[in-house]
């Protein structure tokens, strides 16, 4: 999935339904049952950023230093004219997991709150259990929002492993886990981007000889801003600016790990 050299990216229309498809569709042109899917298909990286506006990004002309989102964005297929199933946290990832739209899932309207009981019906499948069904370890790190009573957390819906948070960073408590473990009663957001970059590179190095699925979800640059004290200040567009290249450093990082371990070739990078 990547340019022609020499040529301008081919833009494409997608909404979430039509990326579950995508996804869907690699997977099956891979391998013909779940124990060749084990032997051969590509990695899945999926990274979303939360709130990340669109034109704050440098490959289209924004200050804010992306360097290595660029180079993906130059290397491979833009996707200019994308759609999402919603405007605010959990009904948007609901439709992205699923493909679906949220109002099937009973999640189209506003988000999970802390005192809410509500979230991802188990009836639902999600990518991350497809992909377990075809020999993939899964993991999701950073930010699920999808319900965080026992039934909805991410155990539940096809992820083999959990580092993150429940919901938003302007909700509390706001609880940093490792699977069903608290590690951070409230969370030092300022170390976020960085923990989960981590973890990210952690459930990687732990699984370079299988086929994985790695669903990176952000917390910034969703409101409080944050960003490490090695970013703090260093972008011309404020700390909103910090936060986003310190999420460039991360996408960079993970690039870096894959390449090291000689995975970049075989892996699909959303």
């Amino acid at each position: 999935m990547h340019a022609t050299a020499g040529k301008p990216p081919v833009m494409h229309s997608l909404h979430p339904v039509q990326v579950q498809l995508l996804l869907g569709l690699l997977l099956a042109t891979c391998a013909h049952s779940a124990q060749a899917a084990a032997d051969a298909s590509p990695n899945i990286v999926v990274i979303l950023a939360d709130d990340l506006g669109v034109g704050d990004l440098g490959i289209y002309g924004s200050p804010i230093r992306t360097r290595h989102i660029d180079d993906l964005a130059q290397d491979g297929v833009q996707l200019t004219n994308f759609y999402a199933s919603a405007n605010v946290c959990t009904p948007s990832r609901a439709g992205l997991l699923t493909g679906r739209y949220p109002i099937r899932s009973g999640l189209a309207s506003g988000v999970v709150e802390t005192d809410s009981s509500h979230g991802l019906p188990g009836s639902e499948t999600t990518i991350a259990e497809y992909l377990q069904e075809a020999g993939y370890r899964t993991a999701i790190v950073g930010k699920w929002h999808l319900g965080h009573t026992d039934d909805h957390l991410p155990g539940q819906h096809g992820f083999d492993y959990f580092f993150g948070v429940h919901y938003s960073n302007d909700m509390r408590p706001f609880a940093l886990y490792e699977n069903d473990g608290v590690l951070q009663a409230e969370a030092d957001q300022p170390t976020l981007t960085r923990r989960y970059t981590e973890a990210a590179k952690a459930f990687i190095a732990a699984n370079d000889e299988r086929p994985f699925f790695l669903y990176l979800a952000h917390t910034f640059p969703h409101i409080p801003l944050h960003a490490s004290d090695e970013f703090r200040g260093r972008s011309p567009a404020g700390i909103y600016g910090d936060s986003v290249e310190e999420l460039d450093w991360s996408v960079g990082a993970l690039v870096d790990e894959l390449r090291d371990r000689e995975l970049l070739d075989n892996t699909l990078i959303i």
